[in-house]
C-alpha cells in the first residue's frame, strides 16, 4: 500500500472503463455498467468482496465514441515491462489516458430492464497512474502509482508565490458563485459552509465536478497532476459559470414578468454527504406549458374528485425541476387526465326505421340480433337515461359477430372501439398499472376511451371466452366491475386512481362458446346466440351466386366462402389481364396506338365477351370438390348411423360405426371419447340387452352379446368428442348391427338417453339442424322437449326437413328404419314439412 495525504489505495487496482463521464477526486458519480468485462468486475470484486479494500476500484474515463469501442482487448504480451508507452497502454485497455481516479463503490444496484446492467455509485478518492497492466481477463487489473502528492502549506504561505495567489483567487471565485445563489435554500447554505472547511487543494476538483463543464474540460482537470496547473485549468471554468449567472440575473431584471429560471442543486458528495452539484437549466417554455396544462385541467370538466387530484399533482409539478425523473411521470399523468372524455359524448340516432335499413344493408339474416338493437333504440326514445346493455354474441367463427358490433355503433351514431382479449392473462391489461411501477400505463378500457374521444362509445370485447389466468392476476375477474351496471359508474383504473363513469358505454362481447367463460362474468351479460348461416343465406351473402358452393365450403360462417369467391375473382382478373388483345383487324399504327394507350393507363381493357363461371370453370379454378357428400355411401352396411354434434365452430354431422366379432361380450370404444360419451355407450348396450326380445335381437339366445364382442368407433379419431347427445345415435347404430338392417341414409338424430329408454333434451338444436340441412339430409330426430327450439330455425330450412319428436327410444328406432322397427308399442309422431 502507498500512503499519501491520509488516503491510501492498493497498489493493484481493477480498472473500470466508463463512457458516462469523468470522475474527479472528491466527487460522486453514478456509472452504468453493461459491458462484459465491467459486469465481470462488479460480480467478482464488488459483490463478492467483504473488505473495504475490495470496494476500491480504478475508474478511467474513455473519451472515444462509445459506438466504435469494443469490449475485446488485444493481447498484452508486448506490454509487460514497467516503462511502456502510454499510447500502447491506452490502446490495449480501450481508453486513451493512463491517469484515472481511485474510487470507493458505496452502492451497487442491478437490473434486468431493458437489459442486464449494474449502476454503481462511486466516490472519487485520489488520482493514480497506470504503471503496468497485469492482466486483461476476466477484467483488467493494473499496478498503479498514487498521485495527488499535494504540498501542504500554511496560511502564511498562501499569500506568497503563484500557487498561493491562484488558490486565493479560486476560493474567492467559489464564494462569489455560491453567493449568487439563494441562500435561503438549506443545501446552498451548507455548501457555503463547506467552502471554508474544505482544504484549498481539493477545490479545483470539487468545483469542476459541480459546475457545467464538458467531459473534455473535466479530463483536462484530471490530467493536471501538478496542483498549480490544476488551478489554472479550473479557474477559467469557474469564471465562465459566474459570468453566465450574471447574464442570467440581468435578463431577469429586464423581464420581471417572465417565469423565474430554475437553478437546480443536485446532491453529490465529497465523501458521502459532503459535496453538492450545481446545474443551471436555461429558461424554456416549461412555464408556458405548465400554465397551458393548468388551463386544460380546468377546462376538462372533470368530476370534483378527479379535479382535486389533478390540481394537487399540478402544484407538485410546478415545484419540481425538469431533471427529476418524477417530473415526466407526473406530466404524463396530467396529460392523460386532460385527454380523457370526462364529459364529451355523442348523441344517439334514435330513428328506428333508418336503423333497421342500415342493419339490413350491413348484415343478411341475424334477425334476433337486429331485433335486440332496435328494442334498445325504442327504449332509449322513452327513457333517455337508460344504461347501456351488456350483450354477449356467442357463435361460430365467421358468422359476423364482430362486424355486427361495428354496425351497431354506426346505427347509433357512436364511436366504435375493439379490444381483443384472446390470450390476455394479466389483470393490469384491464385495470392498468399503478404509477409506482416503471413504465406504468392505463388499462385497455381507459386507453380505449382516450382513443374514442367520447364517454359513450361502443366497446367490443372480442374473444372473451379465451381469457387466460396467470401469476399477474385474473383479467376475467377484473372485467366483473367493468361489465356490472351497478358498479361501472365508478370504475377505478390503477393508473388514474380516480373513478371514471362507464355506465353510458355500450359493451358488446363476442365468444365462440360459453363453456370457458366464468359463471360470475357470464351472469353479467345478456347472451345472444349467433348460429351459422344456411346454404341459401350464404348464396344471398355472396350476391346471389349462380353456382353451388357446398362442395367447397362446409362451415357455419362465411370466411371460407369469401376466400373461395376471392380465388374465382383472381382467376377472372388473370383472364382479363391476359386477354386484352385486339379482337378485330387493325392496322399496325392503330394497334401500336392501342398498346401505347393501355401501357399509359396501366389498366387492361375488359374482354369483348363475358367470362362465364360454370361448374367446369369452377373445377378448373378451385379444383375438385373438397367436401363430397358421402352420406349414402357410408350407410351401405348395417351398424352405421348419423348423429348431430355441436362444436364452437358450429353444428356438424357425426358418423357412428359398430362391428361385431366372436368374443366374450366385451365392448370396445375408440375415437377420442370423453367419459360422458363412454357412459352413453354403456347405457345403449344395457338398454338393448334388456329389450332384446322385444326387438327380436336375440338370434336364439337370451343375450345378443353372448359369445360376441362389440367395437364402437367414432370417425375423426384425432378430434376429442364428449357429451350426452350421442345416446340415441349409439342405440340406433347398435340396433342396426344386431338386427342386420340398414339405417335410413337421409336421417340424422340427437338426444340423451336414460337406462329406461327415455329421450332427454339437449342443446345446440339450431346449429345441429343447420348441419343436417347442409348435408342434404331429409329427416331429423330430436327430443320431444326440444320442439320449442325449432322456432329459431329459418322457415325454408324447416320446410325442407321432416322432424320426428321422440320421447322414447322406441320412437327413435321406428323413425330411423324404413318400415319401422319391430316393437310392441305405438308408432312415432312424425311432423312433416313444418
Amino acid at each position: 500500500m502507498s500512503s499519501n495525504s491520509g488516503i491510501q489505495i492498493p497498489s493493484r487496482l481493477p480498472l473500470l472503463c466508463t463512457h458516462d463521464g469523468v470522475l474527479l477526486p472528491g466527487s460522486t458519480m453514478r456509472i452504468s455498467v453493461d459491458t462484459a468485462r465491467n459486469m465481470q468486475l462488479v460480480k467478482s470484486r464488488l459483490l463478492k468482496g467483504t473488505s473495504l479494500k475490495s470496494t476500491i476500484i480504478g475508474v478511467i474515463p474513455n473519451t472515444r465514441d462509445p459506438e466504435h469501442d469494443s469490449d475485446e482487448l488485444p493481447s498484452l504480451h508486448s506490454i509487460s515491462k514497467p516503462d511502456f508507452d502510454a499510447v500502447l497502454v491506452g490502446s490495449s485497455l480501450g481508453f486513451n489516458t493512463r491517469i484515472g481516479t481511485a474510487g470507493l463503490a458505496v452502492q451497487v444496484v442491478g437490473s434486468n430492464w431493458p437489459k442486464p446492467h449494474y449502476t454503481l455509485l462511486i466516490t472519487g478518492l485520489c488520482r493514480f497512474r497506470v504503471t503496468q497492466l497485469l492482466r486483461e481477463r476476466p477484467f483488467p487489473v493494473a499496478e498503479v502509482g498514487q498521485l495527488d502528492k499535494l504540498e501542504q502549506y500554511t496560511e502564511g504561505d498562501q499569500a506568497d508565490g503563484e500557487l498561493g495567489e491562484l488558490s486565493l483567487r479560486f476560493h474567492q471565485a467559489a464564494v462569489q458563485l455560491v453567493g449568487m445563489l439563494d441562500m435561503s435554500v438549506p443545501v446552498v447554505a451548507k455548501l457555503r459552509r463547506l467552502l471554508d472547511s474544505l482544504p484549498r487543494e481539493t477545490l479545483p476538483d470539487v468545483l469542476a465536478s459541480m459546475i457545467r463543464t464538458s467531459n473534455k474540460e473535466k479530463l483536462q482537470v484530471l490530467d493536471a497532476v501538478d496542483l498549480e496547473e490544476r488551478f489554472k485549468k479550473a479557474l477559467p471554468l469557474l469564471t465562465r459559470q459566474i459570468e453566465g449567472l450574471k447574464l442570467l440575473q440581468k435578463t431577469r431584471k429586464r423581464r420581471p414578468d417572465d417565469d423565474k429560471r430554475v437553478l437546480a442543486i443536485r446532491k453529490g458528495g465529497v465523501f458521502p454527504g459532503r459535496q453538492f452539484s450545481l446545474d443551471e437549466e436555461a429558461e424554456d417554455e416549461d412555464g408556458d406549458d405548465t400554465a397551458m396544462l393548468e388551463k386544460k385541467v380546468k377546462a376538462a370538466a372533470m368530476p370534483e374528485a378527479a379535479l382535486r387530484v389533478c390540481l394537487k399533482e399540478l402544484k407538485r409539478l410546478k415545484k419540481m425541476p425538469q431533471s427529476m425523473p418524477e417530473y415526466a411521470l407526473t406530466r404524463n399523468y396530467l396529460e392523460m387526465m386532460v385527454e380523457l372524455p370526462w364529459s364529451k359524448s355523442t348523441t344517439d340516432c334514435l330513428d328506428i326505421r333508418a336503423a333497421r335499413v342500415l342493419l339490413d344493408n350491413d348484415h343478411y339474416a341475424m334477425e334476433k340480433l337486429k331485433r335486440r338493437v332496435l328494442e334498445y333504440l325504442a327504449v332509449r326514445q322513452l327513457k333517455s337515461t337508460l344504461k347501456g346493455p351488456i350483450l354477449c354474441f356467442v357463435g361460430p367463427p365467421g358468422v359476423g359477430k364482430t362486424s355486427v358490433g361495428r354496425s351497431i355503433a354506426r346505427t347509433l351514431g357512436r364511436e366504435f372501439h375493439r379490444i381483443a382479449l384472446g390470450g390476455v392473462c394479466d389483470q393490469s391489461d384491464i385495470r392498468g398499472h399503478r404509477r409506482t411501477y416503471v413504465g406504468s400505463m392505463p388499462g385497455r378500457i381507459i386507453n380505449g376511451l382516450k382513443t374514442a374521444g367520447v364517454n359513450n362509445p361502443v366497446f367490443l370485447f372480442d374473444e372473451v371466452d379465451k381469457l387466460g389466468k396467470s401469476l399477474q392476476g385474473d383479467p376475467a375477474a377484473a372485467l366483473l366491475e367493468v361489465l356490472d351496471p351497478e358498479q361501472n359508474h365508478s370504475f377505478t383504473d390503477h393508473y388514474l386512481n380516480v373513478p371514471f363513469d362507464l355506465s353510458q358505454v355500450l359493451f358488446i362481447a363476442t365468444a365462440n362458446t360459453t363453456a370457458t367463460i366464468p359463471p360470475a362474468l357470464l351472469d353479467r351479460m345478456e347472451v345472444l346466440q349467433v348460429s351459422g348461416y344456411t346454404q341459401e343465406e350464404k348464396v344471398e351473402i355472396a350476391h346471389r351466386l349462380t353456382w353451388r358452393t357446398e362442395g367447397y365450403t362446409r362451415e357455419a360462417g362465411v370466411r371460407s366462402l369469401e376466400r373461395k369467391i376471392g380465388a374465382i375473382c383472381r382467376a377472372v382478373a388473370v383472364k382479363v389481364a391476359e386477354g386484352h388483345k385486339v379482337s378485330r383487324a387493325e392496322s399496325p399504327t392503330e394497334q401500336h396506338n392501342t398498346e401505347n394507350k393501355e401501357e399509359d393507363s396501366g389498366i387492361a381493357s375488359p374482354p369483348e365477351m363475358p367470362i362465364v363461371i360454370d361448374h367446369i370453370a369452377l373445377k378448373d379454378i378451385l379444383g375438385p370438390p373438397v367436401f363430397e357428400m358421402e352420406v349414402s355411401e357410408r350407410l351401405t352396411l348395417p351398424g352405421v348411423a348419423i348423429g348431430l354434434a355441436w362444436t364452437p365452430m358450429g353444428g356438424e354431422i357425426m358418423f357412428v360405426e359398430a362391428s361385431r366379432m366372436e368374443g366374450e361380450g366385451q365392448l370396445t370404444l375408440t375415437g377420442q371419447l370423453g367419459d360422458v360419451m363412454k357412459e352413453s355407450a354403456h347405457l345403449a348396450i344395457s338398454w338393448l340387452r334388456s329389450n332384446a326380445k322385444t326387438y327380436l335381437l336375440t338370434n336364439g339366445s337370451a343375450d345378443p352379446l353372448e359369445g360376441t364382442d362389440i367395437h364402437l368407433h367414432f370417425p375423426a379419431g384425432a378430434v376429442t368428442k364428449d357429451g350426452p347427445s350421442a345416446g340415441v345415435t349409439i342405440v340406433t347404430c347398435l340396433a342396426s348391427l344386431l338386427s342386420g338392417r340398414l339405417v335410413r341414409s337421409d336421417v340424422a338424430m340427437t338426444g340423451e338417453i336414460t337406462l329406461r329408454g327415455l329421450v332427454l333434451p339437449v342443446g345446440g338444436i339450431k346449429d345441429k339442424v343447420l348441419a343436417a340441412h347442409r348435408a342434404n339430409l331429409k329427416r331429423v330426430i330430436v327430443p320431444k322437449r326440444n320442439e320449442k327450439d325449432l322456432e329459431e330455425i329459418p322457415a325454408h330450412v324447416r320446410a325442407d326437413l321432416d322432424f320426428v319428436f321422440a320421447s322414447t327410444l322406441d320412437e327413435v328406432l321406428k323413425a330411423a328404419f324404413d318400415g319401422g322397427f319391430p316393437a310392441a308399442v305405438s308408432h312415432p309422431q312424425v311432423v312433416s314439412k313444418l
